[in-house]
Protein backbone atom coordinates (compact mmCIF):
# COMPACT_ATOMS: atom_id res chain seq x y z
CA UNK A 1 0.00 0.00 0.00
CA UNK A 2 1.08 3.58 -1.06
CA UNK A 3 2.36 5.71 1.55
CA UNK A 4 2.64 9.74 0.80
CA UNK A 5 5.28 11.86 -0.76
CA UNK A 6 8.57 12.16 1.65
CA UNK A 7 9.70 16.05 2.35
CA UNK A 8 12.80 16.64 1.71
CA UNK A 9 15.29 17.02 4.69
CA UNK A 10 18.54 19.14 4.79
CA UNK A 11 21.56 16.75 5.36
CA UNK A 12 23.25 18.43 7.82
CA UNK A 13 27.11 18.66 8.37
CA UNK A 14 28.10 16.62 11.24
CA UNK A 15 26.29 14.02 13.28
CA UNK A 16 23.53 13.80 16.16
CA UNK A 17 24.44 11.57 19.04
CA UNK A 18 22.28 8.76 19.59
CA UNK A 19 18.63 9.89 20.63
CA UNK A 20 17.78 8.78 24.28
CA UNK A 21 14.34 8.12 25.20
CA UNK A 22 12.23 7.02 27.81
CA UNK A 23 11.94 2.65 27.84
CA UNK A 24 8.54 1.61 29.19
CA UNK A 25 9.94 -1.75 29.73
CA UNK A 26 12.57 -0.62 32.00
CA UNK A 27 11.11 3.09 33.44
CA UNK A 28 14.38 4.75 32.44
CA UNK A 29 15.40 6.86 29.78
CA UNK A 30 17.56 4.66 27.38
CA UNK A 31 19.70 5.11 24.03
CA UNK A 32 17.99 4.02 21.42
CA UNK A 33 20.71 2.93 19.82
CA UNK A 34 20.15 0.90 16.11
CA UNK A 35 22.73 -2.64 16.01
CA UNK A 36 23.58 -1.36 12.39
CA UNK A 37 19.79 0.31 10.67
CA UNK A 38 17.45 1.45 12.84
CA UNK A 39 14.70 -0.60 12.71
CA UNK A 40 10.65 1.22 14.03
CA UNK A 41 7.77 0.12 13.94
CA UNK A 42 4.89 2.38 15.23
CA UNK A 43 1.29 1.10 15.23
CA UNK A 44 -0.61 2.99 13.12
CA UNK A 45 -4.31 4.05 12.81
CA UNK A 46 -7.81 2.13 12.65
CA UNK A 47 -8.88 4.08 9.77
CA UNK A 48 -12.16 6.31 11.18
CA UNK A 49 -12.04 9.41 12.82
CA UNK A 50 -8.58 10.14 11.19
CA UNK A 51 -6.47 12.25 11.91
CA UNK A 52 -7.04 13.65 14.86
CA UNK A 53 -4.68 15.74 17.52
CA UNK A 54 -3.60 12.61 19.41
CA UNK A 55 -2.63 10.45 16.76
CA UNK A 56 -0.55 13.48 15.13
CA UNK A 57 1.49 13.95 18.37
CA UNK A 58 2.40 10.41 18.32
CA UNK A 59 3.17 10.47 14.41
CA UNK A 60 5.48 13.35 15.20
CA UNK A 61 7.10 12.08 18.01
CA UNK A 62 8.53 9.11 16.26
CA UNK A 63 8.92 11.44 13.18
CA UNK A 64 10.96 13.49 15.21
CA UNK A 65 13.31 9.98 16.33
CA UNK A 66 13.19 9.09 12.77
CA UNK A 67 14.93 12.92 12.26
CA UNK A 68 17.50 12.30 14.94
CA UNK A 69 18.15 8.82 13.55
CA UNK A 70 18.86 9.92 10.32
CA UNK A 71 21.03 12.99 11.22
CA UNK A 72 22.91 10.51 13.37
CA UNK A 73 24.19 9.21 10.20
CA UNK A 74 21.75 5.74 10.58
CA UNK A 75 19.94 4.00 7.88
CA UNK A 76 16.44 3.98 9.37
CA UNK A 77 13.35 1.29 8.18
CA UNK A 78 10.33 2.25 9.40
CA UNK A 79 7.22 -0.41 9.12
CA UNK A 80 3.84 1.14 10.32
CA UNK A 81 0.15 -0.70 10.12
CA UNK A 82 -3.08 0.26 9.26
CA UNK A 83 -6.16 -1.82 10.71
CA UNK A 84 -8.48 -1.26 7.81
CA UNK A 85 -10.20 -4.42 9.27
CA UNK A 86 -11.59 -4.03 12.93
CA UNK A 87 -14.81 -3.70 15.13
CA UNK A 88 -14.69 -0.10 15.68
CA UNK A 89 -14.16 0.56 11.51
CA UNK A 90 -17.06 -2.19 11.19
CA UNK A 91 -19.55 -0.19 13.47
CA UNK A 92 -18.61 3.28 12.31
CA UNK A 93 -19.18 1.97 8.31
CA UNK A 94 -22.60 0.42 10.13
CA UNK A 95 -23.83 3.69 11.41
CA UNK A 96 -23.20 5.65 8.56
CA UNK A 97 -24.41 3.39 5.88
CA UNK A 98 -21.31 3.34 4.03
CA UNK A 99 -19.68 0.34 3.19
CA UNK A 100 -16.89 -0.42 5.14
CA UNK A 101 -14.09 -0.42 2.47
CA UNK A 102 -15.00 3.10 1.15
CA UNK A 103 -14.29 4.27 4.82
CA UNK A 104 -11.02 2.28 5.13
CA UNK A 105 -9.61 3.99 2.09
CA UNK A 106 -11.21 7.51 2.56
CA UNK A 107 -9.96 7.19 5.75
CA UNK A 108 -6.51 6.38 5.15
CA UNK A 109 -6.48 9.06 1.85
CA UNK A 110 -7.13 11.53 4.76
CA UNK A 111 -4.47 10.48 6.99
CA UNK A 112 -1.83 10.22 4.43
CA UNK A 113 -2.97 13.98 3.73
CA UNK A 114 -2.65 15.16 6.98
CA UNK A 115 1.11 12.91 7.22
CA UNK A 116 2.17 15.09 4.05
CA UNK A 117 0.74 18.69 4.90
CA UNK A 118 2.38 18.11 8.62
CA UNK A 119 5.77 17.15 7.28
CA UNK A 120 5.80 13.81 8.55
CA UNK A 121 8.56 11.40 6.73
CA UNK A 122 6.40 8.64 6.04
CA UNK A 123 7.04 4.57 6.60
CA UNK A 124 9.17 2.42 4.28
CA UNK A 125 6.32 -0.39 4.33
CA UNK A 126 2.98 1.43 5.27
CA UNK A 127 0.99 -2.08 5.30
CA UNK A 128 -2.95 -2.79 5.35
CA UNK A 129 -4.24 -5.54 7.43
CA UNK A 130 -6.04 -7.13 4.36
CA UNK A 131 -2.54 -7.45 2.73
CA UNK A 132 -1.55 -9.54 5.03
CA UNK A 133 -4.21 -12.70 5.81
CA UNK A 134 -2.50 -14.86 4.39
CA UNK A 135 0.79 -14.78 6.52
CA UNK A 136 -1.15 -13.85 9.58
CA UNK A 137 -3.41 -16.97 9.13
CA UNK A 138 -0.44 -18.74 8.84
CA UNK A 139 1.08 -17.14 12.07
CA UNK A 140 -1.78 -18.44 13.88
CA UNK A 141 -1.36 -21.70 12.31
CA UNK A 142 1.70 -22.31 13.95
CA UNK A 143 0.56 -21.01 17.28
CA UNK A 144 -2.07 -23.64 17.45
CA UNK A 145 0.16 -26.43 15.96
CA UNK A 146 2.81 -25.71 18.78
CA UNK A 147 0.03 -25.88 21.47
CA UNK A 148 -0.11 -21.93 22.23
CA UNK A 149 -3.17 -21.21 20.77
CA UNK A 150 -6.61 -22.90 21.43
CA UNK A 151 -10.39 -22.75 19.93
CA UNK A 152 -13.42 -22.03 21.37
CA UNK A 153 -16.16 -21.84 18.67
CA UNK A 154 -13.75 -21.59 16.11
CA UNK A 155 -12.83 -18.63 18.08
CA UNK A 156 -9.05 -18.73 18.54
CA UNK A 157 -6.78 -17.75 21.34
CA UNK A 158 -3.58 -16.97 21.97
CA UNK A 159 -2.47 -19.17 25.56
CA UNK A 160 -0.74 -17.29 27.42
CA UNK A 161 0.59 -19.53 30.09
CA UNK A 162 1.96 -21.89 27.48
CA UNK A 163 3.80 -19.18 25.80
CA UNK A 164 4.88 -18.05 28.65
CA UNK A 165 6.74 -21.43 28.95
CA UNK A 166 7.96 -22.06 25.63
CA UNK A 167 9.87 -18.30 25.56
CA UNK A 168 11.40 -15.75 27.62
CA UNK A 169 8.34 -14.13 26.87
CA UNK A 170 5.94 -13.52 30.37
CA UNK A 171 2.98 -11.51 31.06
CA UNK A 172 3.25 -8.09 32.35
CA UNK A 173 6.93 -7.63 31.36
CA UNK A 174 6.10 -5.14 28.59
CA UNK A 175 3.51 -2.93 30.15
CA UNK A 176 4.90 -3.73 33.85
CA UNK A 177 1.44 -3.79 35.13
CA UNK A 178 -0.52 -5.77 37.84
CA UNK A 179 -3.12 -8.61 37.16
CA UNK A 180 -6.05 -6.47 38.29
CA UNK A 181 -5.23 -3.22 36.23
CA UNK A 182 -4.35 -5.59 33.01
CA UNK A 183 -7.75 -6.84 33.27
CA UNK A 184 -9.69 -3.61 33.61
CA UNK A 185 -7.52 -2.57 30.58
CA UNK A 186 -8.57 -5.96 28.59
CA UNK A 187 -12.12 -4.80 29.42
CA UNK A 188 -12.02 -1.34 28.54
CA UNK A 189 -9.57 -1.82 25.38
CA UNK A 190 -10.93 -4.68 23.43
CA UNK A 191 -10.43 -7.65 24.91
CA UNK A 192 -13.25 -10.32 26.33
CA UNK A 193 -11.85 -11.04 30.08
CA UNK A 194 -15.53 -12.64 30.25
CA UNK A 195 -15.85 -15.24 27.95
CA UNK A 196 -16.58 -18.31 28.86
CA UNK A 197 -13.73 -21.48 28.21
CA UNK A 198 -11.07 -19.30 28.08
CA UNK A 199 -7.51 -20.29 29.47
CA UNK A 200 -6.94 -17.14 31.10
CA UNK A 201 -9.40 -14.31 30.80
CA UNK A 202 -6.36 -12.37 29.36
CA UNK A 203 -6.06 -14.32 26.60
CA UNK A 204 -6.17 -12.51 23.18
CA UNK A 205 -7.88 -13.78 20.34
CA UNK A 206 -6.05 -14.32 17.71
CA UNK A 207 -8.37 -15.36 14.70
CA UNK A 208 -12.21 -14.39 15.33
CA UNK A 209 -14.67 -17.15 12.94
CA UNK A 210 -16.67 -15.48 10.50
CA UNK A 211 -19.94 -13.93 11.44
CA UNK A 212 -22.95 -12.49 9.65
CA UNK A 213 -22.76 -9.30 8.53
CA UNK A 214 -19.36 -9.12 9.03
CA UNK A 215 -16.39 -9.50 6.15
CA UNK A 216 -14.55 -12.88 6.56
CA UNK A 217 -11.70 -14.68 4.59
CA UNK A 218 -10.45 -18.29 4.12
CA UNK A 219 -7.41 -19.45 4.95
CA UNK A 220 -5.39 -22.20 7.21
CA UNK A 221 -7.43 -21.65 10.25
CA UNK A 222 -10.63 -21.80 8.76
CA UNK A 223 -12.85 -18.88 7.15
CA UNK A 224 -12.83 -15.53 9.62
CA UNK A 225 -10.33 -12.26 9.79
CA UNK A 226 -6.87 -11.47 12.28
CA UNK A 227 -7.25 -10.80 15.71
CA UNK A 228 -6.33 -7.24 16.42
CA UNK A 229 -2.39 -7.92 18.59
CA UNK A 230 -1.39 -10.60 15.75
CA UNK A 231 -1.40 -8.06 12.86
CA UNK A 232 1.33 -5.68 14.08
CA UNK A 233 3.57 -9.36 15.08
CA UNK A 234 3.06 -10.46 12.09
CA UNK A 235 4.35 -6.61 9.79
CA UNK A 236 7.04 -6.55 11.68
CA UNK A 237 8.54 -10.17 11.56
CA UNK A 238 7.72 -9.21 8.02
CA UNK A 239 9.81 -5.87 7.28
CA UNK A 240 12.17 -5.28 10.11
CA UNK A 241 15.35 -7.15 11.43
CA UNK A 242 13.97 -7.91 14.95
CA UNK A 243 14.28 -7.14 17.38
CA UNK A 244 13.17 -3.82 16.30
CA UNK A 245 15.07 -0.32 17.66
CA UNK A 246 11.71 0.48 18.87
CA UNK A 247 8.28 -0.04 18.92
CA UNK A 248 6.29 2.97 19.56
CA UNK A 249 2.55 3.87 19.74
CA UNK A 250 -0.06 6.09 21.87
CA UNK A 251 0.33 5.27 25.85
CA UNK A 252 -2.77 3.45 25.95
CA UNK A 253 -1.37 0.73 23.63
CA UNK A 254 1.37 -0.53 26.24
CA UNK A 255 -1.61 -2.71 27.15
CA UNK A 256 -2.87 -5.13 25.98
CA UNK A 257 -1.63 -4.29 22.16
CA UNK A 258 2.13 -4.51 23.01
CA UNK A 259 1.74 -6.45 25.11
CA UNK A 260 0.29 -9.75 23.37
CA UNK A 261 2.40 -8.10 19.95
CA UNK A 262 5.42 -8.77 22.23
CA UNK A 263 4.16 -12.52 23.51
CA UNK A 264 2.98 -13.41 19.97
CA UNK A 265 6.42 -12.70 18.41
CA UNK A 266 8.50 -14.69 21.17
CA UNK A 267 5.81 -17.56 21.14
CA UNK A 268 6.50 -17.57 17.14
CA UNK A 269 10.22 -16.24 16.69
CA UNK A 270 11.84 -17.56 19.71
CA UNK A 271 13.15 -13.90 20.09
CA UNK A 272 11.86 -10.15 21.08
CA UNK A 273 9.93 -7.72 19.21
CA UNK A 274 11.43 -4.71 20.05
CA UNK A 275 14.53 -3.49 21.99
CA UNK A 276 13.37 -0.19 23.56
CA UNK A 277 8.75 0.28 24.15
CA UNK A 278 7.98 3.87 23.97
CA UNK A 279 4.57 5.34 24.21
CA UNK A 280 3.02 9.01 23.77
CA UNK A 281 1.43 10.47 26.80
CA UNK A 282 -2.52 11.15 25.86
CA UNK A 283 -4.13 14.57 24.64
CA UNK A 284 -6.90 15.73 26.08
CA UNK A 285 -9.50 18.62 24.73
CA UNK A 286 -11.97 20.51 26.70
CA UNK A 287 -10.94 18.46 30.40
CA UNK A 288 -11.22 15.25 28.72
CA UNK A 289 -9.20 12.44 26.90
CA UNK A 290 -9.32 13.33 24.02
CA UNK A 291 -11.04 10.24 22.13
CA UNK A 292 -13.26 8.31 19.63
CA UNK A 293 -16.00 7.24 22.16
CA UNK A 294 -16.06 10.84 23.61
CA UNK A 295 -16.23 12.30 20.50
CA UNK A 296 -14.28 15.21 21.73
CA UNK A 297 -12.11 15.18 18.59
CA UNK A 298 -9.61 18.23 16.87
CA UNK A 299 -9.33 17.14 13.27
CA UNK A 300 -6.02 17.94 11.65
CA UNK A 301 -7.78 18.25 8.23
CA UNK A 302 -10.70 20.78 9.47
CA UNK A 303 -7.77 22.95 11.20
CA UNK A 304 -6.40 23.03 8.01
CA UNK A 305 -9.54 23.69 5.74
CA UNK A 306 -10.24 26.35 8.22
CA UNK A 307 -7.29 28.05 7.19
CA UNK A 308 -4.53 26.96 9.79
CA UNK A 309 -0.79 26.33 8.90
CA UNK A 310 0.32 23.09 9.45
CA UNK A 311 2.97 24.04 10.55
CA UNK A 312 1.52 25.60 13.36
CA UNK A 313 0.06 22.54 14.58
CA UNK A 314 3.33 21.00 14.04
CA UNK A 315 4.82 23.90 16.71
CA UNK A 316 1.79 23.64 18.92
CA UNK A 317 2.28 19.95 19.34
CA UNK A 318 6.17 20.31 19.48
CA UNK A 319 5.67 22.67 22.27
CA UNK A 320 4.46 19.60 24.13
CA UNK A 321 6.99 17.10 25.91
CA UNK A 322 5.68 13.71 24.36
CA UNK A 323 5.29 11.55 27.62
CA UNK A 324 3.34 14.20 29.49
CA UNK A 325 -0.08 14.35 29.40
CA UNK A 326 -1.36 17.79 27.47
CA UNK A 327 -4.64 19.31 26.68
CA UNK A 328 -5.53 21.07 23.30
CA UNK A 329 -6.96 24.28 23.61
CA UNK A 330 -7.67 27.78 21.71
CA UNK A 331 -4.27 29.45 23.74
CA UNK A 332 -2.31 26.64 22.51
CA UNK A 333 -3.03 26.98 18.94
CA UNK A 334 -2.74 30.85 19.11
CA UNK A 335 0.80 30.35 20.82
CA UNK A 336 1.95 28.44 18.26
CA UNK A 337 0.63 30.78 15.37
CA UNK A 338 2.32 33.78 17.12
CA UNK A 339 5.75 31.77 17.01
CA UNK A 340 5.58 31.00 13.77
CA UNK A 341 5.25 34.41 12.24
CA UNK A 342 8.09 35.41 14.92
CA UNK A 343 10.31 32.83 13.95
CA UNK A 344 8.96 33.59 9.77
CA UNK A 345 9.84 37.19 10.24
CA UNK A 346 12.78 36.28 11.75
CA UNK A 347 13.91 33.99 9.05
CA UNK A 348 13.26 36.47 6.15
CA UNK A 349 16.31 38.51 7.56
CA UNK A 350 19.20 35.81 7.56
CA UNK A 351 22.89 36.81 8.46
CA UNK A 352 25.94 34.93 6.44
CA UNK A 353 27.85 35.76 9.74
CA UNK A 354 25.88 34.54 13.23
CA UNK A 355 27.26 31.28 14.73
CA UNK A 356 24.75 28.30 14.15
CA UNK A 357 22.22 26.76 16.98
CA UNK A 358 23.05 23.31 15.23
CA UNK A 359 24.71 22.06 17.70
CA UNK A 360 22.47 22.85 20.71
CA UNK A 361 19.48 22.46 19.04
CA UNK A 362 20.94 18.22 18.55
CA UNK A 363 21.72 18.48 22.52
CA UNK A 364 18.59 19.04 23.60
CA UNK A 365 16.71 16.75 21.08
CA UNK A 366 18.65 13.75 21.82
CA UNK A 367 17.93 13.41 25.33
CA UNK A 368 13.68 12.27 25.64
CA UNK A 369 13.10 13.91 22.36
CA UNK A 370 13.12 17.49 23.71
CA UNK A 371 10.94 19.16 20.90
CA UNK A 372 9.97 21.83 23.63
CA UNK A 373 13.24 22.68 24.69
CA UNK A 374 14.38 23.00 21.05
CA UNK A 375 11.54 25.50 20.47
CA UNK A 376 13.00 27.57 23.57
CA UNK A 377 16.60 27.53 21.70
CA UNK A 378 15.38 29.07 19.16
CA UNK A 379 13.12 31.66 20.84
CA UNK A 380 15.69 32.55 22.79
CA UNK A 381 17.86 33.46 19.90
CA UNK A 382 15.00 35.55 19.07
CA UNK A 383 14.29 36.95 21.94
CA UNK A 384 18.24 38.13 22.09
CA UNK A 385 18.34 39.61 18.77
CA UNK A 386 20.74 36.94 17.22
CA UNK A 387 20.20 36.93 13.11
CA UNK A 388 19.08 33.81 11.23
CA UNK A 389 21.74 32.35 9.39
CA UNK A 390 21.56 29.25 6.84
CA UNK A 391 22.35 26.54 8.86
CA UNK A 392 20.19 27.09 11.47
CA UNK A 393 17.48 27.40 9.25
CA UNK A 394 18.51 24.24 8.09
CA UNK A 395 18.65 22.56 11.26
CA UNK A 396 15.06 23.50 11.97
CA UNK A 397 13.85 22.12 8.77
CA UNK A 398 15.77 19.27 9.63
CA UNK A 399 15.40 18.19 13.11
CA UNK A 400 11.63 19.85 13.87
CA UNK A 401 10.12 19.56 10.35
CA UNK A 402 9.24 23.23 10.21
CA UNK A 403 10.32 24.92 6.97
CA UNK A 404 10.63 27.99 7.19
Amino acid sequence: MKSWTRPVVPRLPGHSDVPRLFDTVTGTVTAARPLATANLYVCGITPYDATHIGHAATYLAFDTLVRLWLDGGFDVVYAQNTTDVDDPLLERARDTGVDWRELAASQTELYRSDMRALSVIPPDHFIAVTDMLEPIAAAVRVLLDRGIAYEIDGDIYFDSAAASTSSDWTLGQESRLDRATMLALSAERGGDPDRAGKRDPLDPLLWRAARDGEPSWPSVVGTGRPGWHIECSVIAQEFLDLPATVNGGGHDLSFPHHEFSAGHTAALTGGALANLYSHTALVSYRGEKMSKSLGNLVFVSRLIDDGVDPRAIRLAIAAQHYRREWEWTDAVLTDAEERLARWVGWASHPDTVTSSALHELRTVLVNDLDTAGALAVIDARIAAGTPADAETLAAIDALLGIRL
